[in-house]
């Protein structure tokens, strides 16, 4: 072969195999399938309502940080320059005169709150309380999320086996009518029962394509509680989810209320919105008291001005009368001196001569405000009021959703023990018209009516089943186990 052809198809090869590798990635990618545990977890991590909770955490934190920063020195630095033009006071001579000046200044500040009614203390206690309500508020977010994904992942389940009967019927049916068929050609049945079987295959296959549309919109709904944009092919395991006897419902109902108390955040979120309501209070009663501060303060100064370096006898008018000897009336007389001016200091030597410093506390005791510190203890008292009622209300109403649950999962699997019963006469029924209808016993519309009570039976098995285990493990939630764990 030649080296040029050799070469293109050991090219055309490799493409091939590129291809293949990519269309097979792209068929797995896409016939991927989640699991319970798959979407849970998906959801706790991009789901929009807990990544606003998670920014409430962080916030929390942040206030924290701020609650110990009031219990630090607040430091400030300050540096001016500035030019006076005009008629100023020479700081050499004492005299007013038209000339421009340069001065430099600088400073610093600080001051701490010694004591200010243990306001900070309650600040920081607060700021605690409020990161753990965050933390409890979160958890919840969380668990709500869980069973609203257990709860749309079980419905695309039972749609999944609602479909698959509704497809063995018609499959059943479409052989029904083929028999028919070959009955009304053989003249062994009137024509009106092939009439009838075809109404009915008819009718299979609208519940068909209403069993695919439901399958369909519960496959979107979990799609879009994961905050998944490629819904089209989204798909779940077929886990077959089997009724087992579930630990937790033979329990006592105090017993499951005991554990939802000791589990559940519920109780915990209305409990530290209580304590964060009590810090309110003492936070704002800290105003009647004294607030001790202490201060200090350093500055200094640069002039540019020009500065007296010394002395010299005025030449002009070297001496000047400043009065008489009265005896003898001789004059008296002084020397007349000019001042002699040089350069300014260096800017550091100025600095460090002009530099000064302030120290000492201040004590600021409250006498009156207008009645705002005690309004203030008032409103706060009454946000503890209400803090109060919510927590009995969190008590009451966990009480009520656990009895509730334990309820509703018990009238589910006497529903469910029903409906198994009724699928099993139904399927009885069902056998019984068939042997009628095979003898020409029964006519095709009282058969197919007999099937369609067979189907609904089955639906109502399917449906009751997954309804009785997500009850379940809505109880067993509440007692502590995790809603992916299958018990």
């Amino acid at each position: 072969m030649h080296p040029t052809f050799q070469h293109q198809e050991t090219k055309m090869k490799k493409i091939s195999i590129i291809l293949i590798l990519l269309c097979t990635t792209s068929f797995q990618a896409q016939t991927k399938k989640w699991t319970l545990r798959e979407c849970v977890d998906y959801a706790l991590k991009n789901n929009i309502s807990i990544q606003q909770s998670d920014l409430d955490n962080r916030s929390a934190a942040i206030e924290k940080t701020a609650a110990i920063g009031n219990f630090l020195p607040k430091v400030n630095a300050t540096a001016a320059h500035s030019w006076n033009i005009g008629l100023n006071q020479n700081i050499t001579t004492g005299l007013l005169e038209n000339q421009t000046t340069q001065f430099t200044s600088a400073g610093l500040n600080a001051n701490v709150n010694i004591y200010n009614g243990l306001q900070n203390q309650n600040r920081l206690r607060r700021a605690n309380l409020s990161i753990l309500a965050a933390q409890f508020q979160l958890s919840k977010m969380k668990d709500d999320i869980s069973l609203n994904v257990a709860n749309a992942f079980l419905q695309i389940l039972f749609n999944k086996e609602n479909l698959t009967v509704q497809n063995q019927q018609l499959a059943n049916d479409e052989k029904q009518l083929n028999k028919t068929t070959e009955l009304v050609n053989a003249g062994s049945i009137p024509r009106g029962d092939l009439l009838d079987v075809k109404a009915t295959v008819a009718n299979d296959k609208q519940k068909v394509v209403t069993a695919e549309n439901s399958l369909f919109i519960s496959k979107l709904s979990l799609a879009q509680l994961l905050q998944l944009e490629d819904f089209q092919t989204f798909d779940i395991v077929d886990s077959d989810y089997e009724v087992k006897p579930s630990v937790v419902m033979n329990e006592k109902p105090e017993a499951i209320l005991e554990k939802a108390k000791q589990e559940r955040v519920e109780l915990k979120i209305a409990k530290t919105n209580l304590e964060i309501a009590e810090k309110d209070i003492k936070i704002a009663k800290g105003a009647y008291q004294p607030s001790l501060v202490g201060f200090y303060s350093f500055s200094s100064r640069v002039s540019y001005a020009d500065r007296v370096v010394g002395f010299m006898q005025n030449t002009t008018n070297p001496t000047s009368i400043i009065g008489q000897v009265e005896s003898t009336g001789q004059n008296v007389v002084q020397p007349n001196y000019s001042t002699v001016l040089g350069n300014p200091l260096p800017f550091f030597d100025q600095f460090s001569r002009n530099k000064g410093h302030n120290f000492g506390v201040q004590l600021n005791i409250p006498i009156f405000n207008g009645f705002a510190t005690k309004n203030n203890v008032d409103r706060y008292k009454i946000a503890y009021d209400r803090s109060k009622i919510a927590s009995k209300q969190a008590d009451l109403d966990l009480e009520r959703n656990v009895y509730t649950a334990i309820t509703n999962a018990k009238g589910a699997l006497n529903a469910y023990e029903s409906s198994k019963t009724g699928l099993e006469a139904r399927t009885e029924a069902l056998n019984y018209a068939k042997e009628k209808y095979a003898v020409g016993l029964m006519n095709s519309f009282d058969y197919n009516q007999s099937q369609t009570l067979f189907v609904n039976a089955q639906s109502e098995v399917l449906r009751t089943k997954f309804d009785y285990i997500f009850k379940v493990k809505v109880v067993e939630f509440y007692f502590g186990i995790p809603i992916t764990e299958n018990k």
